[in-house]
């Protein structure tokens, strides 16, 4: 019989990283680095549209900035600098990790304990990378618990979300079948990856993405919830019964209505 799977995005899923952990790791990398950039929370809001931390940094690397740091467009120089970057970013963002700074967000650790306890296979897939994704994992849901979760993060593959790669891989490498597996998500990009992949989705949203298009998710809400913290529903296209937290027998009638 083949195991349900359970996947989660990392970043705005398993915790709400990107205003409070993404973005202060890139603006105290820059200051380290003595690089003339200093990303506002507007200038961010944008970025977060683009899958991975190395391709956010790709992006803003203008004629003129270029011109400042003394690289051509092509120089393997200017490759060597994005990659010496994200590294000092990825440190910084594990020390505030460690530091406490992106708890848990709401029914992470609860729904994960849940589904581990019931046989499900549960994942992680994440464009940012790996030590990073295991940072956020561990902080939000324990070391014990964290060793029971697969990982595919980073540039495990070649094109990353809105493209289905990293999901695809996921039921690859798992023996998963796409009818059994439900992911979880928080932005459009994410939503656009795992729909595309032929996988249930069901949405939280997170600082950046409340605006979002989430075409073709199965429920939309304010996070997975708590007994005593109920969800706001944002989106139900199929009027699933919810009840006041997610839990295995809502992601069975997400997958079996």
């Amino acid at each position: 019989m083949t195991k349900n799977l359970l996947i989660f995005d990392c970043d705005g899923v398993l915790a709400d990283t990107e205003r409070d952990g993404h973005l202060v790791a890139f603006n105290a990398m820059f200051d380290e680095v003595g690089v003339p950039l200093h990303w506002s929370d507007d200038e961010y809001a944008e970025l977060v549209k683009i899958g991975g931390g190395k391709e956010r940094l790709a992006s803003v690397m203008t004629p003129e900035l270029r011109a400042q740091l003394g690289v051509s467009e092509d120089d393997e120089r200017r490759r060597q600098m994005l990659a010496s970057w994200h590294q000092i970013k990825t440190r910084i963002y594990k020390e505030l990790v460690a530091g406490g700074a992106l708890p848990g967000r709401p029914g992470i650790r609860r729904l994960i304990a849940e589904a581990d306890a019931n046989q499900w296979t549960i994942a992680v897939c994440s464009t940012s990378a790996r030590e990073s994704v295991a940072a956020v994992l561990e902080h939000a849901v324990g070391a014990e618990l964290a060793q029971h979760v697969q990982i595919f993060a980073g540039d495990i593959v070649l094109h990353k979300k809105p493209a289905p790669d990293i999901y695809l891989l996921a039921l690859r490498t798992l023996g998963a079948d796409a009818q059994n597996t439900v992911v979880v998500e928080d932005s459009g990009i994410g939503c656009q990856s795992a729909v595309a992949a032929g996988l249930a989705t069901i949405v939280t949203v997170s600082a950046y993405t409340t605006n979002d298009d989430f075409d073709g998710a199965v429920l939309v809400l304010s996070d997975l919830g708590e007994p005593g913290h109920p969800i706001d529903i944002l989106e139900n296209p199929r009027g699933i019964p919810t009840g006041d937290f997610v839990d295995l027998s809502l992601l069975n009638r997400v997958l079996r209505p």
